[in-house]
């Protein structure tokens, strides 16, 4: 679902650019001893399974969550995600996936190769010859007002046209890339026979102008360029981890963090999501 708001005006906004932030802000230098032997990563939020309405948000106390209704901010940056675990496996968080690809383009693992060709990604691959045995996801990243780094969201296969339809009629179709403007991300309720499960919802609350869209333009652009660099490193340490296996046997395989870091943290792929039945 796409909705915008009839005050969304391409003015400045309230919307806090890191650049522009004022305060005992620290640099990554000024970070170091605290990094020193840490693999920090993304915060990733999960599209709520059993039709919650509500994120769940880490807070500094893992045993409390925060929950919202909805995230706003800007997404710096998405990609496609394809992740393949066994029928009966896909809802194990223990489980690795047998294959993975970090671009949807390319997987790496059993049976790896070019995602399009792949049997298991055709539709009708599943146990219930409806959907798709691999898991088609895209992944966000959502930069929220005040904040350094983005949190990372991974769409599951019902929100993913959700989302095409949002960026084609709020970005596309006026020759506007995503991080141009903020956004709100909701959740609506969806049932599948008697299963419940919640789609992404998407509402652009605001476009930047000025010397505000130059400077988010800058932010996301940096960040673009170390993520795809990361996300190439991960892909080259799934395909040496495919090689070593030889035989096919692929039931410990799991894709490894490479330890690339963009300027303060890693990114880790795959999370799985709930699906409906």
């Amino acid at each position: 679902m796409y909705e915008q708001t009839n005050t969304m005006m391409e003015t400045k906004t309230a919307f806090q650019i890191p650049q522009l932030l004022d305060g005992d802000d620290f640099t990554s230098e000024d970070l170091a001893d605290d990094m020193e032997g840490l693999r920090l990563s993304f915060t990733r939020i999960k599209i709520p399974g059993g039709g919650h309405l509500q994120f769940e948000i880490p807070s500094g106390n893992p045993d409390v969550p925060d929950y919202a209704p909805y995230l706003e901010g800007v997404i710096l940056y998405s990609h496609n995600s394809n992740a393949y675990w066994p029928e009966g496996s896909e809802y194990d968080d223990d489980q690795p996936p047998l294959c993975q690809s970090f671009d949807g383009k390319v997987g790496y693992g059993e049976p790896g190769g070019t995602c399009a060709d792949c049997v298991l990604n055709q539709f009708g691959s599943d146990g219930n010859n409806k959907g798709k045995a691999c898991k088609n996801m895209r992944m966000l990243y959502l930069l929220r007002s005040g904040e350094y780094m983005p949190i990372q969201i991974a769409l599951p296969p019902t929100s993913l046209m959700p989302y095409t339809r949002f960026v084609n009629e709020a970005f596309l179709s006026r020759r506007r890339k995503v991080c141009t403007g903020v956004v709100r991300i909701g959740l609506k309720k969806a049932v599948s026979g008697s299963h419940e499960y919640c789609v992404a919802t998407f509402t652009k609350i605001a476009d930047f102008a000025g010397e505000d869209l130059a400077h988010i333009r800058a932010y996301a652009d940096g960040f673009v360029a170390q993520i795809k660099d990361i996300n190439a490193q991960r892909a080259q340490a799934g395909a040496a981890a495919s090689s070593i296996i030889g035989d096919g046997d692929v039931s410990h395989l799991e894709l490894p963090d490479n330890g690339a870091h963009f300027s303060l943290g890693a990114v880790i792929d795959g999370e799985r999501e709930e699906l409906p039945a």
